[in-house]
Formats: structure tokens, C-alpha cells, sequence
């Protein structure tokens, strides 16, 4: 082997080298930094979802896009807050009034009084925990050593929301500018294209975001009409309680129909098995029937391509997974419209009118 190719043969090997370092360190980088891309990514996703309505409050109202876009995120705060306060406010009521009755609620329980003794008396509940007090108090002071784990996650979580609110303020903010960076970096030729599929992304989130909140408005007002009827309280409350956590997706549901399926058990066995049979068959019928057809229409993609989509994505990602699984279905749909291999068009059918005429022949002698 000459000098030559054992040059070419060694260059061949080093670049090989060099990319699998440099594919382990992207990886090793991606995993370390996973929870700032995860914070990345869902601020671009509401940043996506609320670029339209800061756009046209720009184009009407307001001349300035850094007002526009602080009026849009301050409108959002201020909805959230009401919707925070409708639930939050009867329930602090409520967690007030059961802390003033919780005395008299253990008296009665541990001397089999009440309703809450009678169930425990009648589950032998009341028996067990007389027999195993000293267990169960030595249970209790080991669930207080997590406390500081649990403190720590919810300042993270804290910490990861305002991280992801300032992230999509800024996104949408600056969005003007980094659109026309990348047009004109790619030119004339593709900036149309880019254009094109930047719209189409939009409308795909902001279909996504208004079809799940159209669902969530059906699970609130079908829970509402099944607490109105079996008479468990504040069924107002609970149903919008059950169309907020609705809106999140895996687990958003169950912990909903917890919720209520509970109120409804503390209000009578009866309209607790009624409430959770209700929970049951719609939970199916919102999985397999509402979510396909709606998101379908909304993001413009095939039912079956919008369950499988939320159940791998659900699977792999876990719960951002299934938050972003529709979205990144529209999207990839949308970029592989415009950027995959083009179909062979037919060729159009020729005009009868228009074909040549065959030359005359010879004329016959008479």
C-alpha cells in the first residue's frame, strides 16, 4: 500500500473519530442541559401559540411590539388568576371550615361516632389503627424527612415557570427580528417558503391549543350537568376544577376524575359510583372519540395519526411528550409537504381540438 492511501486511509480513520466524539459530546451535552431544552421548548411552544395574538394587537392597537407583547402576556396572567381564584378561593373556604370541624370529626371517629366512624368501624379500620398506633406514628415521622426534597422540587418548579414565561416573552418579543434574520439568510428563493411554513406552524399550534381547550370545555360542562344531578357541592367549582386539569395531558384527566369522584363519594355512596362510572365512559370516549376527531380538524392531521402520535410521544417523553406530540406531528407534516420529494403529477389529457392533422393524401385522378 503506498504512502498515499495510507494517508487517505488515516484521514478516513481520524474523521470517523472525530465524529463519534463529537456526536458523544453533543449527546452528553443535550443530557446534561435536558431540563433548560425541556423549559426551552415549551416556552416555544406558547411563544408560538401567542405570537398571533400579539401580531394582530400590533397591527390594530398598538405600534410598539414591546407594549403589544406586555398587554398579551398581562391579559393571560390576569385569566389565569380569575380562573385560579374561582377554584382556589371556595376550596381555601372549604379547607377552612373542615380544619374548624377536624377536632370534633377525630373525636367522634375514634369513638365510633359519625359517619366517619361508622365506616371505620364497619371496615375495621378502627381496630387496626388501635393495634398498630406505634407503627403508624413512627410512618408519620418518616414521611417528614422528605419534606425537604419536596420543598426543593416545588422551588424548581417555581423556578422553571418563570424561566419558561420569560423565555416565551422574550421569544415573542424578539420574533419580528429573528424572522427576518433567517429570510435574509436564506435568500430570496426560500424566504417565501419559509414564510409558508412558519404560518403553517403557527396555525398548527394554535389549533392544537384552541381544539384541547374546546375539549376541556366539554369535560367541565358534562361534569357540571352529572354533579348538578346527583347533588354533590359546588359542582360549579369541581367542573372547572376537572376542565383545568383536563387541559393537561396523560394525567390530567385521572387526577380530575379523582377529584371528583371523591367530592362525590363524601356526598353519598350513591352519586360517588354514579360520578365514577361517568369518569370511566368518558375518559374512553374523549380518548378514542373527541381528541382524534377534534384535534384531527384542528391541526389538520388523520385521527389515527393524532392517537398514535400522543401515545409514542407519551411513552417516550413521558408528560411533555404528550404535551408536544400533536404539534410536532403538524409540524413534520408541514415540512415534509414542503421539503419532501414531490409526487409525479399526471401529465394533463391533450385537447382533441388541438392535435396536428394528418397530411392529405395524393389526390385520386379522374
Amino acid at each position: 500500500m503506498s504512502n498515499a492511501d495510507d494517508r487517505v486511509t488515516a484521514r478516513r480513520t481520524l474523521i470517523v473519530i472525530g465524529l463519534v466524539l463529537a456526536t458523544a459530546f453533543a449527546l452528553a451535552f443535550v443530557y446534561a442541559t435536558r431540563r433548560v431544552l425541556v423549559w426551552a421548548v415549551v416556552a416555544a411552544f406558547f411563544a408560538v401559540a401567542l405570537k398571533p395574538l400579539v401580531d394582530r394587537l400590533q397591527r390594530r392597537l398598538v405600534r410598539r411590539r414591546a407594549l403589544a407583547t406586555l398587554l398579551v402576556f398581562l391579559a393571560v396572567f390576569v385569566l389565569l388568576a380569575i380562573v385560579a381564584a374561582l377554584i382556589l378561593v371556595p376550596l381555601f373556604d372549604e379547607l377552612g371550615r373542615f380544619a374548624d370541624r377536624a377536632p370534633g370529626l377525630l373525636r367522634d371517629a375514634r369513638a365510633g361516632h359519625g359517619r366517619l366512624g361508622q365506616l371505620l368501624e364497619r371496615t375495621g379500620a378502627h381496630r387496626y389503627i388501635s393495634e398498630h398506633s406505634d407503627q403508624l406514628r413512627g410512618f408519620g415521622e418518616r414521611l417528614r424527612q422528605p419534606a425537604v426534597g419536596v420543598l426543593r422540587g416545588i422551588v424548581e418548579t417555581v423556578a422553571g415557570l418563570v424561566t419558561v414565561i420569560v423565555l416565551a416573552y422574550l421569544m415573542v418579543l424578539e420574533a419580528p427580528r429573528i424572522t427576518r434574520s433567517m429570510l435574509a439568510a436564506a435568500g430570496d428563493g426560500q424566504g417565501e417558503r419559509l414564510r409558508r411554513v412558519g404560518r403553517q406552524v403557527s396555525r398548527t399550534v394554535t389549533g392544537y391549543l384552541s381544539g384541547n381547550l374546546l375539549i376541556s370545555v366539554i369535560c367541565g360542562a358534562l361534569t357540571f350537568l352529572v354533579l348538578s344531578l346527583t347533588g354533590v357541592p359546588f359542582a360549579a367549582v369541581l367542573a372547572l376544577l376537572v376542565a383545568v386539569t383536563d387541559l393537561i395531558p396523560l394525567v390530567g384527566a385521572t387526577l380530575g376524575a379523582v377529584i371528583a369522584t371523591g367530592a362525590g363519594f363524601l356526598h353519598s355512596p350513591t352519586a360517588g359510583v354514579v360520578v365514577l362510572v361517568f369518569f370511566v365512559v368518558y375518559q374512553q370516549v374523549e380518548n378514542h372519540l373527541l381528541q382524534p376527531l377534534i384535534l384531527s380538524r384542528a391541526v389538520r392531521l388523520n385521527p389515527l395519526t393524532v392517537l398514535v402520535s400522543v401515545l409514542l410521544a407519551a411513552e417516550l417523553a413521558g408528560l411533555i411528550g404528550a404535551l408536544l406530540a400533536i404539534p410536532a406531528a403538524g409540524i413534520v407534516q408541514t415540512l415534509l409537504r414542503e421539503y419532501g420529494p414531490r409526487r409525479l403529477r399526471p401529465a394533463p389529457p391533450a385537447d382533441p381540438a388541438a392535435r396536428p392533422r394528418r397530411p392529405a393524401g395524393p389526390a385520386r385522378q379522374g
